[in-house]
Order: structure tokens, then sequence, then C-alpha cells
């Protein structure tokens, strides 16, 4: 007899950013948008619902006609069928958008008109029909001021008013946004070491006699969550990844 107590719910996010699987509960948590980037938290019973079942949670009636698509980590779209189940556990989708609309969507790539049949595309699509070239990026441009540079994994809603542009052009030098002790940080290379957020939290020379110790959650790398020791390194998001410092006085 299985004793183990269930949880209210999981979140598959947390799930996924931890680099665990989902734990028994009794509710699962997943984010669901309806035809646009407006992401809401939704709750199934099952780790592995129907499609229906996803658009139900959302209070979208599947008779409608909708079509659901997963966003995997890549930034690609997966189809979601509504009668066949979907693990939630070994898809490593959290989010999920429901369309209504049988329109195109025009946009601009380095001037070539496209169309588009859904009212979100990703970075990962622009970069494969872009092909841009070796330190080349995909940027949308913004009239009067700087163009954006967009990311891989990166959503861009296409439903606002006006045709989005995009354009191939040199890559800038790239920057992660960190949190240290709570304070928002910028760094320039995607690994970064226990001594580089020593320095950031506690800038300065220190006493033989002070020691820090470090935990660190939202991580690229594997594990995604954990304790980081001196001489140790941890691989960051483009943002989001948290480091929480401690200094201790030895007598």
């Amino acid at each position: 007899m299985n004793t183990e107590e269930l949880l209210d719910y999981d979140d598959v996010g947390d799930a996924l950013r931890e680099g665990r699987s989902l734990r028994p509960a009794r509710r699962y948590r997943f984010l669901l948008a309806q035809g646009d980037l407006n992401f809401l938290s939704r709750q199934v019973s099952d780790p592995v619902p129907l499609g229906r079942q996803l658009l139900e949670a959302g209070a979208l009636d599947p008779q409608d006609g909708y079509s659901l698509f997963a966003i995997l980590p890549s930034g690609d779209f997966e189809d979601v069928r509504l009668n066949e189940p979907f693990d939630l556990r070994e898809h490593g989708a959290e989010r999920f958008v429901a369309f209504l609309t049988d329109r195109d969507f025009k946009l601009t790539l380095n001037d070539d008109e496209l169309r588009w049949g859904k009212p979100v595309i990703s970075g990962a699509v622009l970069y494969s029909l872009a092909k841009p070239g070796k330190g080349e990026g995909v940027f949308l441009e913004v009239p009067g001021g700087e163009d954006r540079q967009i990311e891989h994994g990166e959503l861009i809603d296409l439903a606002e008013p006006g045709i989005e542009r995009f354009i191939t052009a040199p890559k800038r030098p790239p920057t992660f946004e960190i949190i240290v002790n709570s304070r928002p940080r910028t760094v320039n290379d995607d690994t970064v070491t226990f001594e580089q957020i020593v320095r950031l939290a506690f800038p300065g020379q220190h006493e033989p006699n002070v020691v820090f110790s470090m935990t660190y959650r939202h991580a690229a790398s594997t594990p995604h969550a954990g304790e980081l020791g001196a001489g140790g390194s941890v691989d960051v998001k483009k943002k989001g990844t948290v480091f929480n410092v401690t200094r201790t006085v030895q007598s």
C-alpha cells in the first residue's frame, strides 16, 4: 500500500527549473494563454491529461474549435491533440497556447514579407527562417529606438497593431541578469564562479577569518539549485538565476 502523502499541488515549471520529476500531488499547475502571451496559471488533476482537459482547465470549450500547442524549451511549438494524452512529466513544457483563429499574421524578415498561421512566433522559428550568418542574430526593429535582439527561446506576439519587422545583424555582446542577495546584477558570461559572486555580494578585501557560504537556484546547469563552494562554478540563465551569499566571521 502506498502511504506517500500527496501534495496539494506541484508546479510543472518549478519541476523543470529544479531538474526534477513531478511529485505525487492532487493537482498540477501549468501556464495557459489564449491567443496571446498572457499566460495564466491553471491546474489539472492528472499529470498525463488529454489536450481537451488542458483547455477545460482554462474554462475553454474544446467544441469551439481551438488549436492547442505546447511551447517546448527550444521555443518550438508542439501540436497537442485534444483527444490524446500529453505527459506533463516528459515533454518539458509548462506553457501552452490555445488559438481560435483561421487568419494569417504578417511579418517581414529582412524586407521579405511572410505569413504565419499563429498569433505567436518563437525566436527559434525566426532563426530557422532567417538563417543568420556566424556572429549574427535576429532583431526586432524598433522605430525611433534601439532594435531588440531576439533570443531563441523568446516568444513574440504578432497580434499587436502593425506589422512586426525583423532583420539580421551582428549580435551584441551577451549579458546575463542575475540576482545576488536580492539585488539585480549583470554579468557578461553564462558561467560564473563562486569567487565572482562573492565579490558582487561583498565587494572589497576581507579578513582571513571571514568565510562565505552560497546557495543558488534557477541555474541553467544541472542541478538547477543547490550549494556552491569555493572554486566552483555554475551556468546561469539569460535572466533570473538567483544567488544567496552568507558572510560569517570565525572566532
